[in-house]
């Protein structure tokens, strides 16, 4: 526990998100439910019938200090435009990540030896409402382990989720869930550091690896962040006036993940 952190937050499906004061927790906590109405259902079948293929590139950077730094209790999500009315289906999502030299003077080289890394990450589709991530679109409990074996570029096979991208467009959200050893089996992980200072001890999110790079290529502001102890936890966009980051500052706007999608012929 630490006694900095004044606030509890739950959230579970089908309940309103609750945040209470950790002074004084009651013994017991309930949640007030929350129905949402569906505005439709798709009943999953394979298509019969032809498709191209397409495909947005994933933006990678090995650059350090052009890069997002992870952590436990915080969600990042980009949102990717319907640009017309065809059927989509996405098959593949491509998560850029950084790899990290073992040796600084070195880090420019391709062929250098990279720092070892296992982090197991959670993936969430959220539809878009009113230009922020909403309702989830998949209750599919989605993660996958990356390691620096995996290169610059994870990619995650998504076909057998059914994802159609809706006509509003879609967001697609990763969020770290901690270290795992060689197996894949998640470590303990302390969400926080403690660094002494002047003031006396403080206590800071700890980062995790691999980082993940940032683009000044699009144009848009098409990421959003999720922090527990920032704006309530509620998504924020990720742009000058709403965020203090140095990557802003640097031009740096977006998150750049890649998707790959089957666009279907009209019968």
């Amino acid at each position: 526990m630490y006694p900095d952190i004044d606030s509890l937050y739950i959230s579970a499906l089908g309940y309103k998100d609750l945040a209470i004061p950790t002074l004084n927790l009651p013994k017991n906590i309930s949640l007030e439910t929350q129905t949402n109405m569906l505005d439709e259902v798709l009943i999953s079948i394979e298509l019969d019938r032809k498709y191209k293929e397409e495909s947005i590139k994933p933006y990678l950077d090995d650059d350090y200090y052009k890069c997002w730094l992870p952590t436990i209790e915080s969600e990042i999500a980009v949102f990717f435009p319907n640009n017309d009315d065809s059927l989509k289906k996405v098959t593949n999502i491509h998560f850029p990540i950084t790899l990290e030299s073992r040796d600084w003077e070195k880090r420019n080289r391709k062929n250098s030896d990279k720092k070892s890394f296992s982090t197991l990450f959670k993936v969430k589709f959220y539809k878009n409402v009113n230009g922020f991530p909403g309702e989830v679109l998949s209750y599919d409990n989605i993660v996958f382990r990356a390691t620096e074996k995996n290169g610059d570029v994870f990619d995650l096979d998504v076909s057998s989720n059914d994802l159609f991208i809706p006509k509003d467009g879609f967001f697609v959200s990763l969020q770290v869930l901690g270290y795992t050893d060689n197996a894949g089996k998640l470590l303990p992980n302390k969400k926080y550091k403690e660094i002494k200072s002047k003031e006396g001890v403080v206590k800071i999110p700890t980062n995790f690896r691999p980082l993940l790079p940032f683009t000044d290529e699009i144009l848009q502001h098409n990421t959003f962040i999720k922090r527990v102890f920032v704006n309530n936890n509620q998504w924020v966009q990720f742009k000058k006036g709403n965020v203090n980051s140095s990557l802003l500052q640097s031009g740096l706007t977006n998150y750049g993940i890649g998707i790959t999608f089957r666009v279907y012929k009209e019968d």
